[in-house]
């Protein structure tokens, strides 16, 4: 790594170059630090905010998913199986699948003997159980923490190998030469930085973007709140998106986030509504499910069905998630569970339908309040809130239907590559799922990605970046346009955090789990507005507030870019599918709800097609086509064995 200095303007600023930089510090990130250093390319750094922050870090479940190859018992697999079941998740690629399940062993292998702890049984087997989307028994957790503990066991093999790390650095701009990466500008968040010290730049010849999903669009999002990604970033560099419309969306805790899935739902907590200031207590649950039955088994099924699916909707347990939305955004009311009073006075579980009724009865939790089932099927879920003073057993929780995974995100190919020469995506970042995915396979996908980024990075890109004249040259216009923006938005006073708190919940209320195409062009109408008068109209008055500035400018970009994506989706024809209920006035109702409820489901007429985004001067672009089918490779081993020893099979 080299370092020098550069003037522009009155900003003096510290560039660093180097081969690759990574930014972003999760699961994904991490790997391809390792990666790229056990394949002998050492001339790395990693950027990041906070290497403690993210969802890598800080996300979990009451039992998180990671998903592999099977690895036990006599049930037979295969990486084509596993491909196949990828595949299966409508509007994913065939190749991209195929390596995810090639790898799945091998990055989950990495994993294992870095010390997170996968069980096994006593003959080595590393036990699995069946996820949702899964035909196998392909399902491992390592606990709640399943993400965390693979976080904080790649950041210790970064630290001894002493790979640079640099923190409080706010990616704001990615540096281009032509549609080739030249480097990364970066805002400098260090306490107390001196003005003219504000920015550091990166001279590299290859990005790997870790930089996470794109969860600062949302306001209702169970991702942590330090997590608000860089997709704008990249859109405005050029980078082709995928897929956008795709994403899971369930309920879940408000403070902490976390997702209210499993034993949190099986324990049969009693839903409530209030207003703003907490009073008029109202079980709207009662209002609209039939008999205490139906809303006993709906509330129970809601623990296997968490993602919001709108094909269960009509009949399963998903009429839940809506109602919460009513509540949430037609009546402005604030929705809670509460744990120490049961749905229904002087419950009947005879009532419950066969499953819920059988499942409970063989946890032997036919018994008391929702808290005390809750304890004695799952008392580390308890504790979990306990841990962050909430007690469960004493007050409600409160919750909302939150924006929780990007199916889709930014298009790579099988050595997540993007458009750009030199960018690649790994991790939620990276468009490599579709409509539905197992759970768990988010895990898989970010290793697998940092593998084969890095693999093609020390393969073919090796080498110096651009020399600091020549980079300088190149990134002076780009510099001055950011560092312009900083100045422009200097003024008396400040509304950069209301106009944070606005866009976000606009659109969790327009284009989250329920769309409608008039709402949906009613909103981007107003973002176009804001981005094209931004410096006019975002203010501030302490340049502390400058990285809000920036998050804000990042997020308006991904939502014009994510809202003209649904847009685009509904008037080609495309219907309710996945985690997306879309307004559509010919077609049902469910049961006597509001009439924006009315949908028609998917025919999976375009589940063989891909929709490719991107950002240009004039506006968003876009070009559907169909995906890339599930290679028929050539597996004789002679011919392998030759292209392998020739260029490592990396082509």
């Amino acid at each position: 790594m080299r370092f020098c200095k550069i003037t522009v303007g009155d900003y003096e600023i510290p560039v660093y170059s180097c081969n690759t930089v990574i930014a972003g510090s999760g699961a994904a990130g991490l790997s391809a630090a390792v990666r790229l250093y056990d394949f002998g390319q050492k001339d790395i750094a990693i950027v990041t905010e906070d290497i403690s922050a993210g969802t890598s870090r800080n996300t979990g479940s009451d039992k998180q998913t990671y998903y592999k190859l099977s690895l036990e018992g006599s049930e037979p697999d295969s990486v084509r199986e596993m491909a196949e079941t990828l595949f299966e998740g409508q509007c994913v690629d065939g190749d991209i699948a195929l390596v995810e399940a090639a790898l799945s062993v091998q990055c989950f292998m990495k994993l294992v003997d870095m010390g997170v702890p996968f069980p096994v049984n006593r003959y080595g087997e590393f036990i699995g159980y069946k996820t949702d989307h899964d035909p196998r028994k392909r399902a491992t957790s390592a606990g709640p923490l399943t993400s965390r503990l693979m976080t904080e066991a790649l950041e210790r093999e970064v630290r001894e190998k002493n790979i640079p790390v640099f923190e409080h650095l706010l990616i704001v701009k990615i540096l281009k030469e032509n549609d080739k990466v030249a480097g990364l500008l970066c805002l400098n968040l260090t306490p107390g930085c001196d003005r003219e010290k504000m920015f550091t730049a990166f001279c590299c010849k290859n990005i790997v973007y870790a930089t996470g999903g794109p969860a600062g669009m949302y306001a209702h999002s169970v991702y942590p709140e330090s997590q608000h990604g860089a997709t704008g970033v990249a859109f405005l560099a050029g980078v082709r998106g995928k897929n956008l419309t795709e994403w899971q969306y369930g309920l879940s805790s408000v403070k902490p986030r976390w997702n209210v899935s499993g034993t949190y739902m099986q324990c049969l907590p009693c839903f409530f509504s209030t207003r703003q200031d907490g009073s008029d207590r109202k079980e709207f649950l009662r209002e609209y499910f039939k008999n205490d039955g139906e809303l006993l088994s709906k509330t129970f099924l809601k623990g296997y069905q968490w993602p919001f699916d709108v094909r269960k909707a009509r009949k399963g347990s998903s009429v839940i998630d809506i109602l919460v939305y009513i509540e949430l955004f037609l009546k402005n009311r604030r929705v809670f569970l509460d744990f120490t009073k049961n749905p229904i006075q002087n419950i009947d579980f005879s009532v419950l339908n066969d499953e819920a009724y059988n499942y409970l009865k063989k946890a032997g939790a036919l018994f008391g309040t929702p808290v005390e089932r809750l304890l004695h099927m799952n008392a580390p879920a308890v504790e979990f809130y306990k841990n962050h003073g909430i007690d469960l057993s004493k007050e409600p929780l409160e919750i909302a239907l939150c924006a929780q995974h990007n199916n889709g995100g930014l298009d790579v190919d099988i050595w997540w590559r993007t458009n750009i020469e030199g960018l690649f995506a790994v991790g939620e970042v990276a468009a490599t799922h579709g409509v539905y995915r197992p759970g768990g396979s988010a895990l898989n996908a970010g290793q697998v990605g940092a593998f084969r980024a890095a693999r093609f990075i020390a393969s073919k890109r090796t080498g110096d970046p651009a020399d600091i004249a020549s980079f300088e040259e190149i990134s002076r216009p780009q510099i001055e346009e950011i560092t312009g923006l900083a100045a422009k938005v200097f003024k008396n006073r400040s509304n950069v955090n209301e106009l944070l708190d606005y866009t976000r919940r606009r659109m969790s209320e327009v284009a989250a789990a329920v769309r409608d195409i008039h709402r949906i062009e009613e909103y981007i109408r107003y973002v176009a507005g804001l981005i094209e008068n931004f410096a006019e109209k975002v203010c501030i008055s302490d340049r502390r507030e400058l990285k809000d500035v920036f998050i804000l400018y990042d997020t308006l970009i991904s939502q014009y870019v994510y809202l003209n994506a649904m847009k685009d989706y509904i008037e080609r024809g495309g219907k309710s599918r996945g985690s997306a209920l879309y307004y559509d006035p010919d077609g049902e109702l469910i049961g006597n709800l509001p009439e924006m409820f009315r949908f028609k489901p998917d025919d999976q007429g375009m589940s063989n097609m891909v929709q490719e985004v991107t950002l240009t001067r004039t506006g968003v672009k876009f070009n559907w086509r169909p995906v890339r089918p599930i290679p028929a490779e050539d597996g004789f081993f002679e011919n392998i064995w030759r292209l392998f020893r020739e260029n490592g099979s990396v082509y």
